[in-house]
């Protein structure tokens, strides 16, 4: 199973029509697949209350909103797609608020207990992206935090595609970039 996380707001903008081929891609090989537009979620920010720590086994996050429903699709996945256009070098905020709620309920570093469970470990993250400047410079402390997240939380980073959008009167979406899609499709269903 792959979870797909999208934050872009706008549903037919750059990072949804660069989903498309990939998604695509996902279903011509049979891969089950689950989407989140977390742009239309309740998701709230983590309160760092640490509430989710005194559980070793579950999410157990206090806040009663739609970051179960993330939580229980993460954990069904072998791989999580972190699909977001790059806003000020990062990701959109509500991919923030789930990475940051994902971060501390499912690692239960930071609790008082001897053990120290990551309940995620072992699963694969990809990134897809869009940015306004070239990838190198657009998406790559994105890409450098999500390495840094992988290692911490005891996942495994599997790559990213990252195209750019060169102006609003410009055409983003061609050919080649629906080629980057599908191959990046093909090679992250080869790392499941």
């Amino acid at each position: 199973m792959i979870c797909i996380l999208k934050g872009s707001p706008r549903k037919d903008g750059n990072t949804n029509t660069l989903l498309k081929p990939f998604v695509d891609e996902l279903q011509k090989a049979g891969q089950l697949y689950e989407e989140y537009d977390l742009h239309d979620m309740e998701l709230e920010p983590c309160r760092a209350c640490r509430t989710c720590q005194r559980d070793q086994d579950v999410f157990g996050c206090c806040i009663d909103d739609d970051m179960h429903k993330i939580f229980e699709a993460v954990m069904r996945s072998d791989m999580i797609v972190l699909a977001t256009p790059i806003y000020s070098w990062y990701c959109t905020p509500p991919m923030k608020m789930v990475l940051d709620r994902l971060v501390y309920g499912m690692n239960k570093y930071y609790g008082e207990t001897e053990e120290k469970p990551a309940l995620w470990a072992g699963k694969k993250v990809a990134i897809l992206t869009t940015c306004g400047y070239k990838p190198e410079k657009g998406a790559d402390l994105f890409e450098e935090g999500i390495k840094r997240y992988c290692k911490h939380s005891q996942l495994t980073y599997c790559g990213m595609l990252a195209e750019r959008h060169l102006g609003y009167d410009t055409v983003f979406f061609d050919e080649t970039k629906e080629s980057h899609a599908r191959e990046f499709a093909e090679k992250l269903l080869g790392d499941i």
